[in-house]
């Protein structure tokens, strides 16, 4: 065996201009990646000139992905490159395969630089499908927007990166491995950890196990349905779940990763995770919930299938937040939410008098108010939910927060949000999704859009719909100005708030890998009428929205691809 040091090289390459990371990440086509020369280097090598030589040398760095197709291969270069800049120690998931709030966990625990997250979460995966990277600074959030910026300006000018080629790690043993490079002093170290075990642990410090072992295993225990959606959660649902918490091994399903998952969108919402709420619809599972592809993101069911929208879960969890007792040591700093998400946080936020944030949407947003020791609990109404434990979103730990309200309440899912709904009335809110539409055309429908609302004849205006009439009371494209550190943030979403406080919203969204996203996000307050169904009551302003933006007319759609 040859034991001699390994050879470091410096390859020259040449930019591409399409490297900017998006709200989460850089996302394309697998077949971007593959077939254009050094695409993966120059994007790798760009995340690692971005961090100070100074810092960069013998830190940590943790790798991991939702083990969707290229995640292996991408680990394999990104081992080589980290080996090749000077970096000290890999640490990596078993298989290579980790979730994204697990990959937080671990930026935190071992005190890295940061962490490179393989995953283009929700979106399909496969051959044919999506692959994604994503920076996570030292916080184990997602990084900001000055070093996004700084990696895009890296990648537009690069002309080499540093590879060790020789360089092999093997992923399936769990443990230390160590390389000799050349000119290198120290070691380089890659250690493979059990990327389930420092998560569980995590949790287990967060909730009461013994009262949830209890609810899901005990004597008058609820049934529970699972679906990881062939995602990187599923591991931690065995474990902890399963293994620890005494479900039935069959409460759980589709929990074994798949590069493809399983030729299905791991998506959770009504449409993708069609399947789970079928199952429930029958009545006899008392709870479900379904991952998406990196286990950042849930979604919430009730008996016989009752939706809880991601906007009136986060809402539930802070009225109820002390029954989780990580929040009865800490105390609660405050809640935030997405500017699209819907009002009904707010609502308890004033009622608890705990201030209330309202950011644009990504998570970075939140993890600097947590940072700052402002912000305990936030959400999205794109189906994330998390508290100040980690600085990504979490799935799991959502769903344990769900467990631990049944488990205090030893109420139904449904009645818990009926009795919540009676207490503060209800937002009905609805996401209306038209993906892979032409970008040219949803640019310049936005543009139009934002030339008409700014006209100050706009604001007062009246619009008609059956026997309902809307008045415009502010309309804005929304700016947010960061409480922290004073950053401004501009070009948010488009705003149409009425005189009643329905909100109609429309995005360009930032999560796909190909065409645009176009998103209206319709929110609207009723202190009565609470148990209509959500369509019904939101027609009049569906009707509006799509008045007002032309969309059908402007993109060629007839309907949404999507509804949430």
């Amino acid at each position: 065996m040859d034991n001699s040091p390994l050879q470091v090289l410096t390859v020259p390459t040449a930019p591409y201009p399409d490297q900017r990371p998006g709200t989460s990440g850089l996302r394309k086509r697998v077949f971007v990646f593959q077939s254009r020369r050094n695409y993966l280097h120059n994007f790798i090598q760009s995340i690692f000139s971005s961090i100070d030589l100074r810092d960069r040398q013998g830190s940590t760095v943790v790798v991991g992905g939702d083990g969707r197709f290229f995640n292996q291969t991408a680990i394999e270069v990104i081992v080589q490159m980290a080996a090749a800049n000077g970096v000290g120690r890999l640490i990596i998931g078993h298989h290579g395969i980790m979730s994204t709030p697990a990959i937080s966990c671990v930026i935190r625990k071992y005190k890295a630089i940061g962490g490179i997250i393989l995953t283009a979460s929700h979106n399909p995966g496969g051959p044919d499908g999506d692959f994604g990277i994503k920076f996570n600074t030292a916080n184990g959030g997602p990084a900001k927007e000055a070093v996004t910026n700084k990696i895009f300006q890296i990648s537009r000018t690069i002309e080499e990166f540093a590879i060790c080629p020789g360089l092999r790690v093997d992923l399936l043993t769990l443990g230390k491995q160590t390389f000799d490079l050349e000119n290198k002093f120290k070691p380089f170290t890659v250690e493979i950890v059990d990327s389930v075990e420092s998560y569980a642990n995590m949790l287990r410090n967060i909730f009461d196990f013994a009262a949830l072992k209890e609810l899901l295993s005990g004597e008058n225990h609820i049934k529970i349905r699972i679906d990881a959606m062939h995602g990187a959660v599923g591991p931690y649902v065995k474990r902890i779940l399963c293994e620890e918490l005494g479900c039935p091994a069959n409460s759980a399903i589709n929990c074994v990763p798949v590069e493809d998952f399983g030729g299905q969108h791991p998506d959770p919402n009504l449409t993708y995770a069609a399947d789970l709420v079928d199952s429930m619809k029958d009545g006899q599972y008392d709870f479900g919930a379904a991952f998406d592809g990196d286990g950042d993101r849930n979604m919430i069911l009730g008996k016989h299938g009752f939706f809880v929208t991601p906007s009136d879960s986060v809402a539930v969890i802070a009225d109820n937040i002390f029954c989780i007792p990580y929040f009865q040591h800490t105390g609660v700093r405050g809640f935030a939410r997405s500017m699209p998400t819907s009002a009904a946080l707010d609502r308890v936020a004033k009622a608890t008098k705990i201030e209330l944030y309202e950011t644009p949407t990504g998570w970075k947003f939140f993890g600097n108010l947590m940072d700052a020791g402002r912000l305990s609990l936030c959400g999205e109404e794109s189906f994330g939910t998390g508290g100040d434990h980690i600085r990504e979103k979490d799935g799991l730990w959502a769903v344990l927060a769900w467990l631990s309200i049944l488990a205090t309440r030893r109420q139904s899912v449904e009645d818990i949000l009926k009795d919540h709904w009676l207490k503060y009335g209800r937002n009905y809110f609805t996401r209306y999704d038209y993906e892979n539409v032409d970008i040219d055309a949803a640019c310049e429908m936005m543009e139009d859009l934002e030339l008409m609302i700014a006209d100050k004849a706009f604001v007062k205006q009246r619009f008609a719909v059956e026997d309902k009439i809307y008045q415009v009371e502010k309309a804005d494209n929304f700016e947010y100005t960061d409480p922290v550190d004073s950053t401004i943030s501009r070009n948010q979403g488009l705003r149409i708030i009425f005189s009643d406080g329905s909100r109609i919203i429309y995005r360009l969204s930032g999560t796909g890998s190909d065409g645009a996203t176009v998103r209206i996000y319709i929110d609207s307050y009723e202190k009565e009428q609470i148990f209509e169904d959500t369509q019904v009551m939101l027609a009049p302003l569906a009707t509006i929205a799509l008045k007002i933006s032309q969309l059908h007319h402007r993109t060629g759609r007839s309907g949404p691809s999507v509804i949430t």
